[in-house]
């Protein structure tokens, strides 16, 4: 196999049927995928099925990928109408999962670490109340960083309506987590 510089480049040579290369986007993706999908299912289990599942997708619709189309927003597309898809036939399933994200290396005393971890939680149980549609602007442009370019690409909506849904969802989520915090 040859050596690729970018994203697209690989991905064109899966499209061309050299599935040796999507081996580097799994190593450089597949984290990002399973983040994503557990945030928005709270369920390492399913997010594991849901990231293998991308993967399988980007190999069944190679020939559909545009070389004009940037990987990235490519690959959250697909992300996107998997757990579009899983949400579908599992909306009234709800998960008790709770992350607990490993604690800074320094020291600090337990007051402190105490309430760092019951903000988390509030802010974790503000983000599962969210409506579906905030709950994943949430995701792709605070946790997985995505800009609002991206993002439109990726949802098919304009820049200034991506702009103010995520403004609404931030302003939804400080609403819910003030009311769980009281």
């Amino acid at each position: 196999m040859k050596l690729f510089n970018t994203d697209e480049e690989l991905m064109l040579e899966v499209k061309n049927g050299d599935l040796d290369a999507l081996s580097p986007l799994f190593e450089k993706y597949h984290v990002k995928m399973y983040n994503f999908f557990l945030r928005l299912t709270n369920e390492r289990e399913s997010s594991r099925d849901l990231t293998q599942n991308v993967f399988s997708r980007i190999i069944k619709y190679k020939h559909t990928y545009d070389e004009r189309q940037a990987f990235k927003t490519w690959i959250y597309q697909l992300a996107r109408n998997v757990h579009i898809d899983h949400y579908n036939k599992n909306k009234y399933w709800t998960s008790e999962y709770t992350d607990s994200e490993t604690l800074a290396d320094e020291p600090r005393d337990a007051q402190d670490e105490m309430e760092e971890t019951e903000r988390k939680e509030i802010l974790m149980e503000a983000i599962k109340r969210l409506p579906m549609d905030q709950k994943e602007v949430i995701e792709m442009s605070r946790f997985q960083g995505l800009k609002y370019e991206e993002i439109s690409r990726i949802t098919g909506s304009s820049v200034p309506a991506v702009k103010v849904k995520v403004h609404r969802a931030i302003k939804k989520l400080k609403e819910i987590y003030f009311q769980i915090a009281e």
